[in-house]
């Protein structure tokens, strides 16, 4: 694991819990596009603004996120970064960092077997989702301590790949999340832990798209002075101008259907599924997070609790 891919874990799942206080349903962004807006902004800090900014963003460079496929096409998939009264007359710079993913995945979900089925909110609650599955051999651990399973489902060529984190229990998600910590994440995600397991896995066709104003979150994390009249240090940048961020957007969006993912960013009971002898079930019918991550420098592309469809 290099410094880089664990500042990037660690950064996705600071700013994950953060976010989770004032967010009760999906919640879903891109580390590496947040990452990436904040180290051009550590270019152009110093003093204390540089150090704050170092905490969260290390100077080596991600060769690898090349690979990620940009353009003019796919980004205007992000609609209305900038609302109406987030730029004023004050607004001196403005930064602005976008990544767009298309990835099909190894072995595709057959159309025709994803059915109808109820995804449970809570114990009390359904909501129907057409529900994508397939008997295939994946990735997987379980975690006896929290009681959840681990899947990873390989996209086409198998450099990246979508990791899925599932409580046994509806409700436990939240009961676990305080306890998964960016290394365990690293250790339960890394190839000597996961073992090749024949799998039935249920996985719903779903959409997900959020936009947040980071500076709160970004500040409680230890970001303070960048959004500083006061504090602010970007002399490097521009030596008179005073300048401090007044707001840290960032939207994002993914689409995960039986071909694969499409994602970008800029900054009653249902059937039940019986399973064949010597198959592990991995029944995606509750909330679950969920990540898609560039396996070789374990760079976290996309990051996400899907609870509510």
């Amino acid at each position: 694991m290099n410094s880089l891919g664990a500042a990037n874990y660690q950064f996705g799942l600071d700013l994950f819990k953060e976010l989770r206080k004032t967010n009760e349903g999906n919640i879903f962004f891109s580390p590496a596009s947040i990452l990436t807006a904040i180290g051009m902004l550590h270019l152009g800090a110093r003093a204390s603004t540089a150090r704050q900014l170092g905490q969260v963003f290390h100077t080596e460079k991600d060769t690898e996120s090349s690979r990620i496929n940009a353009g003019e096409k796919e980004v205007k998939k992000i609609k209305n970064l900038f609302p109406d009264g987030s730029l004023s007359s004050a607004t001196k710079l403005v930064l602005v960092n976008t990544v767009y993913f298309k990835g099909q995945w190894d072995t595709e979900f057959k159309k025709e077997n994803t059915k109808e089925e109820e995804f449970w909110l809570n114990k009390g609650t359904s909501k129907s989702v057409l529900m994508m599955k397939q008997h295939h051999s994946f990735k997987f651990t379980f975690l006896e301590d929290l009681q959840a399973k681990i899947l990873g489902i390989p996209y086409k060529g198998k450099d990246l790949s979508m990791f899925v984190l599932l409580p046994n229990d509806i409700d436990g998600l939240e009961k676990i999340i305080d306890k998964v910590t960016p290394e365990k994440l690293i250790e339960w995600t890394s190839p000597r832990h996961l073992e090749e397991k024949n799998v039935n896995l249920s996985l719903p066709r779903f959409e997900v798209e959020d936009t947040y104003d980071l500076a709160a979150a970004l500040a409680a994390l230890g970001m303070a002075d960048v959004f500083s009249e006061q504090a602010a240090d970007f002399s490097a940048m521009s030596a008179r101008s005073g300048l401090h961020a007044q707001s840290f957007l960032h939207s994002s969006w993914m689409v995960v259907t039986e071909g694969g993912t499409e994602a970008a960013a800029a900054t009653g009971m249902g059937l039940a599924s019986t399973s064949a002898g010597g198959f592990e079930n991995v029944h995606c019918n509750h909330p679950f997070l969920f990540f898609v991550r560039h396996n070789e420098t374990d760079s976290i592309l996309f990051f996400g609790r899907f609870s509510s469809p």
